[in-house]
């Protein structure tokens, strides 16, 4: 390769520990290779000989394995030569890295495949640490054997080259799309690209549109120069032999409907028939890359119309295509009543904690989907993992259809986005089909039927509306079907229908058909097979998002149903069940609290808590669970509020702990922060749902460790921690300000830090944003109490949020909540706000106006206008927006205290301007009418 040669000695040990390094057998000998290579990694010649393993064919000298142990070792080199580009980078000899850059072309043209990816991988790998520059070489290399320039590159030399090329394509998309010295070398490669799908290589022309695929979804200047050649060479390869080519053309026309739906447009007949008979294909990938065409064009603003006269070829093809497939009866054969069997590990998938939502002044936060969408996309999928990678999601299944995204889902997704785009005509087009099938003597038929139906309910309803009362009850029929699957669509199915039935106006029409509904899903919550009970639990989560208070009169047996869950369900179930509580407490809210209620709820809820380790995943959805029942019961909660909060406070000291641990040691493992947001969150709400007294005991007992814990989080790296942990400093400032006071100087400064919008900007990360929402909230509630101990922080936290005010990049919401703090920091120290009213009062006006009336506005206005009073003379260009902003302020919903002090400073504000200034009547004059009578009734002006 070089002047450089390895030992033979060296690469002798070295090719052994390789090897053992792979044993699934020995572990002992794995261990001891792990650690030797460790060792090993310290020489400076360590990546030389890895690189020269993988380059050499043959076994060089000092190697004496037979060839399949010597693949093993040249593929434990190839992923040990990438992760130590990837983790040491900077680290490498120059000396070292030329080595590389020359071993790897060769392993390129490798006769085995694996080799072949591994090289690909080290070169992917380079190019992401340290940019084309630090190979320059490399494109104009991989495109010469791609293109066989020399007409001397062998079929696996323009394999290896293209597959790695692809791979830098989706790895390096930025550095391939930026201008480097006047250049962009996307403009160099895609042609070459599109040049390659002519080669006489099936697998060259496959990863050639897999590299193209990387960029058809972004507009740039490069496609825009290729687009009429692209779609040439994609017609021409619609009718490949090669059912790969043909998955990636239909992926290129699905990825084009956002970019280029201009150029599609005249073909979109043409298009229609062929992806039809793509997603007829015995091929799923190519089947289910094809059906994604209709969800991409039946989202398109202005190309799903194109697709209305082509609706009675599609809608058949998609019906035909939700009927579950021979090979997923024989995966989902044989499903029986499993509802004592326990769930394996792998079965139940993992829980993220959802952070405190950013506190808004005018908005309640939207909450997630629970739908329990029956097609839902499995976000974790992740069909492209290099090889020797692990998928950290990958559940272990045993590939049932139900756990992965199939054209039977997609086929009923594109449905559901039908029927929004053109309504009632989708519904007549089924009906022909539902009429035959809903009863069709075998199961997968009347599966799909009741799916379809489903799948249309949120475009149909109108049209589908005539026929539930013939449909509704025949449904729920089928929920004691004999075949599991079918009585787990009809759960879903049901549950899509059933705002139908919650909103009927007729008492005895909701009697026919609401409470069926509601009894037959409860019922099958606790069905004999656990994923009827998972299907059950879903829709009626979803029941209660679309039935909210009219619950409240079924509440009883809806707990006792909820209870008996509790003692049945294995671990899987249990989430969901989390959920449907959870739900039930934020639509019916107080009604819970009711004591025979919440006695039953929380004895089934505490029975699970104790239940439920400190370690345990499961703690996630059971402690954000908790949040929800607490802040419903209210001061109903205060007999369990001190052993919860006693436990979320050491899972916080215990997490943090070993944090700090993992920080300083390499042995140690990291502790999921999940444990932090959701015990954050729990905590927030029962401090929100006891009175001040309960809460402020709660609080002191738990001693000096509570608030050192939370400015610990408040500086957690972790945006959801911070964001959470800024939600409890608000509500701890709210409820128990005495004991909160004293930390607040170590805190504040935390606050301070947190306003600062650089570290967001240029990402604006929705959970960043999130934290400084959060901090804006907490800052205005820690100012109303604190008073002049604010003070010598106001200037700081001012400059801050007048940025955050002045920035039009910055979401509408968050200028509100900043808004409302820069009016509260007047309640502390209305001198330090008032010389820099003329720099943000337009600003903070114009936020407010559309905030709805509350006590925080109220008591942000009041703060203001405490600066105004100082500096009259500053409000000259805002003061028409002032007085427009006291008119309009409806304090109907305001406490009397409250209403009383914000009626005292308006007035007391319009008097003095009206002494201030001689033409006074004149000025009022300028404003609306409406605001003129407002001013004139309330503040006789």
């Amino acid at each position: 390769m070089t002047s450089w040669q390895p030992s033979p000695e060296s690469l002798g040990q070295l090719a052994t520990f390789l090897k053992d390094s792979l044993s699934g057998f020995d572990k002992t000998a794995q261990k001891h290779a792990e650690l030797m290579l460790k060792q090993a990694k310290q020489s400076p010649d360590f990546n030389n000989y890895l690189a020269y393993v993988l380059s050499s064919p043959q076994p060089p000298e000092g190697i004496t394995y037979n060839e399949q142990e010597y693949h093993l070792v040249r593929s434990a080199a190839g992923i040990m030569l990438k992760n130590n580009v990837k983790s040491d980078w900077k680290q490498i000899p120059e000396s070292s890295l030329q080595l590389i850059k020359m071993a790897v072309p060769m392993a390129l043209q490798d006769k085995n495949s694996q080799i072949r990816n591994f090289s690909g991988n080290v070169a992917t790998e380079i190019v992401h640490r340290g940019g084309l520059a630090a190979w320059p070489e490399l494109l104009p290399q991989l495109m010469d054997l791609i293109s066989n320039s020399n007409g001397q590159a062998s079929d696996e030399a323009q394999e290896g080259a293209m597959s790695a090329m692809a791979k830098i394509c989706e790895d390096n998309v930025g550095m391939l799309t930026k201008e480097v010295n006047g250049q962009r070398p996307l403009n160099f490669v895609l042609p070459q690209f599109i040049a390659a799908t002519k080669s006489h290589l099936p697998k060259v022309r496959a990863l050639a549109l897999t590299a193209i695929n990387v960029f058809t979804p972004r507009p740039s200047q490069a496609m825009l120069n290729s687009i009429d050649d692209l779609l040439q060479h994609l017609f021409t390869l619609a009718t490949d032999d090669n059912s790969e080519v043909r998955r990636q053309v239909c992926r290129a026309f699905v990825n084009l409907v956002e970019t280029r739906a201009d150029k599609l447009q005249p073909h979109v007949g043409g298009l229609v028939d062929y992806i039809l008979s793509q997603q007829k294909s015995d091929d799923e990938e190519l089947a289910c890359e094809a059906a994604e065409f209709w969800l991409a064009v039946g989202e398109h603003e202005n190309l799903w119309g194109a697709l209305e006269p082509c609706l009675n070829k599609i809608i058949p093809v998609l019906l035909e295509c939700m009927v579950y497939s021979g090979e997923d009866i024989a995966l989902l054969g044989g499903l029986s009543d499993d509802e004592d069997e326990e769930d394996r590990e792998e079965d139940i998938k993992p829980a993220f904690a959802q952070s405190k939502k950013g506190r808004i002044a005018n908005d309640s936060s939207a909450d997630p989907d629970k739908t329990g969408n029956a097609y839902e996309k499995l976000a974790a999928m992740d069909d492209d993992l290099e090889e020797g990678e692990v998928d950290d999601y990958e559940d272990g299944d045993d590939g049932s259809p139900d756990e992965k995204w199939t054209v039977r889902k997609c086929s009923a997704a594109a449905l559901d986005v039908f029927a929004g785009d053109f309504k009632g005509p989708v519904f007549e087009a089924i009906l022909p089909y539902l009429s035959q099938n809903l009863k069709h003597e075998e199961w997968p038929q009347r599966e799909a039927s009741v799916l379809a139906l489903g799948a249309v309910a949120d475009g149909c309803m109108p049209a589908v509306v005539p026929h539930l009362p013939q449909l509704v009850p025949y449904l729920i029929s089928l929920l004691e079907d004999p075949e599991p699957v079918v009585r787990q669509i009809t759960c879903w199915t049901l549950g899509r229908y059933s705002g139908w039935a919650a909103n009927l106006a007729d008492p005895a029409q909701k009697e026919e058909f609401f409470v069926p509904i509601m009894d037959g899903i409860l019922r099958k919550m606790l069905d004999k097979n656990k994923k009827v009970q998972e299907a059950g639990a879903s829709a009626f989560a979803n029941l209660e998002e679309k039935a909210g208070s009219q619950l409240e009169p079924y509440c009883g047996p809806i707990v006792q149903q909820f209870v008996l869950c509790f003692g049945k369900y294995k671990d899987r179930n249990m989430y969901i069940l989390y959920d449907c509580v959870q739900t039930l407490a934020e639509r019916v809210g107080r009604f819970l609290a009711k004591e025979e209620l919440a006695g039953q709820l929380m004895q089934a809820l505490i029975a699970r808590y104790n239940a439920v380790s400190d370690q345990s995943r499961e703690l996630f959805p059971l402690l954000e669970c908790l949040s929800y029942v607490a802040l419903a019961l209210d001061d109903a909660f205060s007999p369990y509020a001190p052993t919860i909060f006693a436990r979320c406070i050491n899972i916080i000291h215990s997490t943090l702990e070993q944090t700090m641990a993992a920080n300083s040691s390499e042995a140690v493992d990291v502790p999921n922060k999940d444990f932090l947001i959701t015990s954050l969150d729990l905590l927030s709400s029962i401090i929100q749902a006891l009175n001040r007294d309960k809460s402020r005991e709660l609080v002191s007992q738990s001693g000096q460790n509570f608030f050192e814990l939370l400015t610990l989080c408040m500086g957690d790296p972790m945006d959801d921690v911070r964001q959470s942990a800024f939600a409890l400093l608000g509500d701890c400032a709210k409820f128990a300000f005495p004991q909160l006071q004293p930390h607040l100087p170590n805190m504040i400064p935390l606050q301070v830090k947190q306003l600062e919008l650089d570290h967001i900007m240029d990402e604006q990360v929705e959970a960043g944003f999130g934290v400084v929402n959060n901090a804006c909230w907490s800052c205005g509630e820690v100012a109303v109490l604190y008073g002049k101990g604010m003070s010598p922080f106001i200037p700081e936290l001012m400059q801050r949020l007048v940025d955050i005010l002045s920035n039009p990049r910055v979401p509408r919401a968050l200028q509100e909540n900043a808004a409302i703090a820069l009016g509260r920091l007047g309640l502390a120290d209305p001198d330090l706000l008032a010389p820099h009213l003329s720099i943000f009062a337009d600003d903070l006006l114009g936020a407010m106006s559309e905030i709805d009336p509350s006590d925080e506005k109220s008591s942000s206005l009041r703060g203001f206008s405490a600066a105004v009073a100082q500096n009259p003379q500053a409000m000259e260009k805002s003061l028409l927006g002032y007085f427009e902003a006291i008119a309009q302020f409806d304090d109907a919903q305001l406490e009397s205290t409250e209403k009383q002090k914000l009626h005292e400073v308006f007035q007391n504000i319009l008097n003095s301007y009206k002494q201030m200034m001689p033409q006074f009547g004149d000025f009022v004059g300028r404003l609306h009418p409406r605001e003129q009578q407002a001013l004139r009734t309330k503040y006789s002006v």
